[in-house]
């Protein structure tokens, strides 16, 4: 029996030992892969980002750049819908400050009219001054005897006083009655 037993064992055994085998191959597989996959899947990692971190930092300056333009931009046209809203609240001025030229052309025609007017009045003013003067005659004092007077004064003191000097002329000049 035990022959028997042990015939049946040997058999037993042999397909026992190789499926141990490939069991134990199988798992000693797949701890290898298990301790030696992160690993490698690290380094292709650690390679990786070695590779693109420049292109990634270049692209990230650029980003910023743009951001920080694009920014200025909208600064730009925030004042520019300011400034055109301005302008739209600034017709109302325009229309008073047309109106304002408007009276004051009107205003300017009318002075005109009126220098023409009183231009035409002060010729027929003048005309009838000129009639009115051509009628009167003026009666001025006459004032030749008292001129002649005063020059003979002159030339006898002038004739007197030759001889000393201007100032004394002066004073006697002005001391005379």
């Amino acid at each position: 029996m035990w022959q028997i037993a042990r015939k049946s064992t040997g058999l037993q055994d042999s397909e026992l030992v190789s499926k141990t085998r490939k069991a134990s191959e199988k798992i000693s597989e797949n701890i290898y892969i298990v301790a030696n996959d992160p690993s490698l899947a690290f380094y292709r990692v650690q390679e990786h980002v070695r590779k693109v971190i420049q292109p990634i930092l270049d692209k990230r300056l650029e980003v910023i750049h743009l951001q920080n333009n694009l920014q200025g931009h909208c600064y730009d046209m925030e004042y520019s819908v300011g400034a055109i809203r301005g302008i739209e609240n600034s017709e109302k001025f325009f229309r008073s400050i047309q109106e304002l030229i408007k009276t004051s052309i009107f205003l300017k025609q009318q002075l005109k009219y009126e220098e023409g007017k009183n231009k035409t009045d002060k010729d027929s003013t003048n005309s009838v001054y000129k009639r009115f003067s051509a009628h009167l005659t003026l009666d001025f004092p006459d004032f030749s005897g008292v001129v002649r007077e005063t020059s003979q004064r002159m030339e006898t003191i002038m004739i007197s006083n030759r001889g000393q000097n201007i100032g004394e002329l002066q004073r006697s000049h002005t001391t005379l009655h």
